[in-house]
């Protein structure tokens, strides 16, 4: 007769032989990796260290989450601080964006900019002001906002993205750049007002051989949601070279969009074929306003070099064509792909860039027929209000758009793994961003940041934005020295490069070709 000592006794020994068995099945899982490091000839690492090697891989793989929760400060991390973010996220979300005890910067640092508040301020504007887009050529003008989407494709974003964008958009009266990557029915469905941007892969008005097709693009350049339409002739992250959308992210939906293979990384060229000399670029844009049916017509850029803007203001005088505005990008602005070299060491800062187009339109007294856009690490209402004092009419935002809808600067945009749903085109992740709760925080993040520049105008004395001057921005050039912007700048007077040239323009000015882009 079998005890029940006996039972237990048995019991115990299956349960002690059974977990015998994991730490067995660790071991020789351990083994067999160590082996596999061992014989395996990719990895150095691997090879000399079996096993341990591995823990390298892993803390270098979770490295940005580390700097970017545990190690950055609120001031200093990149390409938005924390402080940034946080003021996004919280005008996103319609709560306080304020601090207490004073500022985390410092102040005497070489390079610190600031505004300057008035004795007399100004009541607060009760609505904010427009830009009147459209020249001379221009038959149907458009409203511009002080703040609005810059361009992002679709493919690199998600359609919940471009969605809750455009419907933002729609809520909120601003505008929306489409982007290169075409012109889908997610930028149409919810209404907003749209910017068509139009790259060097012609993407939604392409021939097969990958020309600009006149038919397509007047016909969609129709449609009542284009106001504008925009001509992109380089990039601030990667000027220079055509947009990259990785073949992992160019769906069916995609490739019917923008004409192209689907599966295969879509490259733009780095030039246009419809011009080759500044001449051309401007009976080009006379071109697609009278194809877009006389609607606001412009370029964007990345400043290349001075010369080159001004072979380009000399062609428009000699046509006497003008774009109804151009928006400067910085080579601060942000990409979905782009080389880390093109990224971090080619094309023009926004500073630097925008202060020298519009100079150079002042100069050549064209500045009044054209309206100017400035984009690039464009925030908050601060950031507004210095671009509108360096010379912009307005400002176009994307990285602070995607924060607002729920990015959080994982830098995943290439991987089509976006843990948010904002930058992927997995069905599975994209799920997660919810289309009617994040277009009403891009409207509320549109509408906060713009009410705080003209807080911030107010509290300067100014009550409009044709007001501000560049004395009104100031920069600290050394421990002892601070200057004010129309002393940092290659300022103008109208009409000066046509009378008489300051010494500092007038080489760039004599050598500038509208028959050749002379580097």
């Amino acid at each position: 007769m079998v005890t029940c000592g006996a039972i237990v006794f048995v019991v115990l020994s299956l349960l002690v032989t059974a977990w015998c068995w994991v730490p067995a099945a660790v071991l020789l899982v351990l083994t067999a990796v160590g082996v596999s490091d061992l014989l395996q000839r990719r990895h150095s690492i691997l090879r000399n260290y079996p096993i341990l090697g591995h823990l390298r891989f892993l803390l270098e793989a979770v490295r940005p989450e580390l700097q970017q929760y545990f190690i950055e400060r609120n001031f200093d991390g990149r390409p938005y601080d924390r402080d940034v973010r946080s003021i996004v996220y919280e005008r996103a979300k319609g709560t306080d964006a304020e601090e207490p005890f004073g500022t985390d910067r410092d102040v005497d640092a070489i390079g610190y900019e600031y505004l300057v508040p008035s004795m007399a301020p100004k009541p607060v504007a009760d609505r904010p002001p427009k830009a009147r887009i459209g020249g001379p050529g221009c038959t149907q003008p458009y409203d511009m906002a002080l703040l609005n989407v810059s361009a992002m494709s679709f493919g690199a974003l998600s359609t919940r993205a471009i969605l809750a964008l455009n419907q933002g958009a729609a809520r909120g009266g601003f505008a929306h750049d489409t982007g290169e990557g075409g012109l889908s029915e997610y930028h149409l469905g919810p209404g907003g007002d749209l910017i068509w941007e139009i790259g060097t892969g012609y993407f939604g008005c392409r021939t097969k051989d990958g020309d600009f097709s006149e038919g397509e693009f007047a016909d969609k350049a129709a449609h009542p949601q284009v106001k504008c339409v925009s001509l992109k002739l380089s990039q601030g992250a990667k000027p220079g070279i055509g947009g990259v959308l990785p073949g992992g992210k160019v769906n069916a939906e995609i490739a019917r969009v923008r004409e192209v293979p689907q599966g295969r990384t879509v490259i733009s060229p780095p030039y246009h074929r419809v011009f080759a000399t500044p001449r051309e670029l401007v009976q080009f844009i006379a071109r697609m306003r009278e194809l877009a049916g006389g609607k606001p017509t412009g370029f964007k850029l990345c400043l290349t070099s001075r010369m080159q803007f001004l072979a380009v203001c000399k062609a428009m005088l000699a046509e006497d064509v003008t774009p109804d505005f151009i928006v400067v990008d910085g080579a601060e602005g942000g990409t979905g792909a782009a080389p880390l070299e093109f990224a971090d060491h080619l094309g023009t800062p926004l500073t630097e860039g925008l202060t020298t187009v519009h100079a150079a339109l002042v100069g050549t007294g064209l500045r009044d027929r054209i309206k100017i856009g400035a984009s690039g690490k464009v925030a908050t209402g601060a950031d507004i209000v210095k671009r509108l004092v360096q010379g912009a009419d307005y400002t176009n935002a994307a990285r602070a758009m995607m924060f607002a809808l729920g990015c959080i600067q994982a830098q995943r945009c290439h991987t089509n793994t976006c843990p948010t749903g904002v930058t992927t085109q997995d069905p599975r992740r994209a799920r997660a961003l919810d289309v009617a709760d994040k277009a009403e925080r891009v409207r509320r993040f549109q509408e906060a940041t713009v009410r705080s520049a003209l807080q911030i105008m107010a509290s300067m004395g100014v009550g409009d934005p044709t007001e501000l001057r560049p004395n009104m921005l100031r920069r600290r050039v050394s421990p002892t020295t601070v200057l004010p912007g129309d002393q940092l700048y290659g300022l103008l007077q109208p009409g000066q490069l046509l009378a008489e040239p300051p010494p500092s323009w007038a080489a760039d000015w004599a050598a500038a070709d509208p028959d050749h882009f002379a580097v």
